[in-house]
């Protein structure tokens, strides 16, 4: 394989490491905030910190993909650790070739579903496990203040494909039989081969949109959490009378839905909706805490062991696997199973459903979950989120009935209603989620909230 020459001159005390280094991830924008100095530091980085031999790397299609790749493995194999390309990529691919093989880590060059100007890194560790804030901010220090001198004998970089098992595994789920005619919207990035390839193994009618690999020109945001980026697949489920919608984000890790209505499904009511499935004996299922408390009342009335976890999958993944956990789902559509490697699997989600809807069209199997009224997700850009934090908490602490958490930001729960405030790990903002028992407590309750932010 042929690698470009790379000077690596750069001044780290110039780049804004600071503000690429997320919770969960690595992401900025190229080539202002992240660059191809930077990835090369950074394959170094991890093959220093845990003395690497092997190491997975997939990406996705963005332009910068390319040249962030190929200085990472730059990096890599200048410390003699070899590499294991499998190419453009799903992230939730990636996990399972990760999974499957024996290296001592991987990386996913992506920047999921951001505009195409980001790209960024998902760093995992042998056996999937992806690296916590603490573990990122000492690859960040190395990154910004160690000489790390090279090895006198290079890696190896090789290619492989660890798709044959993935999608059996996959498959082994589907029990439907009668055909189903869905519409697939996988928003001009990575999704659109592996879905095609799964869904050409089932009996399936299946209608693709903005199915070209185009970040650059994409039709609309990568992120099937905004009802705005489902307007296309709403029309179309509408206009060829489909029994489901399904949408995915920039590197398939997430999945939304929109029924035979054309209506978009919270995803919240997805893991409610799942974990009914799966409790068919007594396990554990995980949701974050901006959850529909109708997920956790559908695990205890099935004898589930319910638990309540931080919002981000490096939480999600470690709480998982910290109580054995066999499921867990976010309200930002990510979905994790113990099968495959504690990670998401979105097809397998997608199978699941389509074994429902065999039987009764999808808006009947979601409307006994529909229990409560709550707002999308709202976001804020303010100045000081901790301090709106903080003076918030202190207004609520002193009313009756509040019971209250900051375990992740804020959480205010009262009988009938509840919100949770927390700032978001990829992005400058301030997230506000509220349900409540009626749509008139709910719009009253945001208004109330909102202004407190404001």
């Amino acid at each position: 394989m042929r690698l470009m020459k790379l000077d690596w001159k750069t001044n780290m005390e110039d780049v804004k490491l600071d503000k690429i280094f997320k919770a969960c991830d690595i992401r900025g924008v190229y080539p202002t905030e992240l660059n191809k100095e930077i990835s090369y530091k950074l394959g170094q980085a991890i093959v220093d910190k845990y003395k690497c031999k092997t190491l997975i790397v997939g990406r996705d299609k963005r332009k910068s993909s390319p040249v962030l790749f190929k200085a990472l493995v730059e990096g890599v194999i200048s410390l003699g650790c070899d590499v294991i390309d499998i190419g453009y990529t799903t992230t939730p691919l990636f996990y399972h070739s990760l999974g499957e093989s024996k290296a001592d880590g991987g990386v996913m060059i992506t920047a999921s579903h951001n505009p195409s100007r980001f790209n960024g890194f998902k760093i995992n560790l042998k056996g999937v496990i992806p690296l916590n804030t603490e573990q990122l901010l000492e690859i960040k220090e190395i990154v910004k203040t160690k000489s790390i001198r090279k090895s006198k004998k290079k890696g190896r970089v090789t290619k492989k494909d660890f798709s044959t098992n993935y999608f059996e595994k996959i498959l082994k789920y589907a029990k439907f039989k009668k055909k189903i005619k869905i519409v697939v919207d996988t928003s001009n990035a990575m999704s659109y081969p592996v879905v095609k390839k799964l869904l050409s193994k089932l009996p399936v009618k299946s209608y693709f949109i903005n199915q070209k690999i185009d970040f650059e020109h994409a039709k609309h945001e990568a992120n099937p959490l905004k009802i705005e980026t489902l307007k296309d697949l709403q029309k179309e489920v509408l206009l060829k009378k489909a029994d489901l919608g399904i949408c995915f984000d920039g590197d398939g890790d997430r999945i939304g839905f929109v029924d035979e209505k054309g209506k978009v499904i919270s995803l919240d009511l997805i893991t409610a909706v799942i974990s009914k499935e799966l409790l068919t004996k007594k396990i554990k299922i995980i949701s974050d805490l901006r959850s529909s408390k109708i997920v956790k009342e559908v695990v205890l009335e099935n004898n589930g062991v319910f638990v309540e976890s931080m919002v981000g999958h490096t939480y999600i993944k470690r709480k998982m696997r910290e109580i054995n956990a066999v499921f867990a789902g976010e309200v930002s559509g990510h979905y994790y199973f113990s099968e495959f490697y504690f990670s998401e699997c979105p097809l397998l989600v997608l199978v699941m459903i389509l074994n429902l809807i065999e039987k009764q069209p999808f808006s009947n199997i979601i409307k006994p979950f529909k229990k409560y009224f709550r707002t999308e997700e709202i976001n804020f850009r303010v100045l000081n989120a901790d301090k709106k934090i903080r003076r918030i908490k202190q207004i609520y602490s002193r009313l009756p009935n509040a019971k209250i958490s900051t375990k992740d930001g804020l959480k205010v729960e009262y009988r009938d209603w509840w919100f949770s405030l927390r700032k978001s790990n990829t992005e400058d903002l301030l997230r506000l989620n509220l349900e409540a028992d009626t749509k008139l407590l709910m719009k009253e309750k945001q208004k109330e909230v909102s202004d407190l932010i404001y």
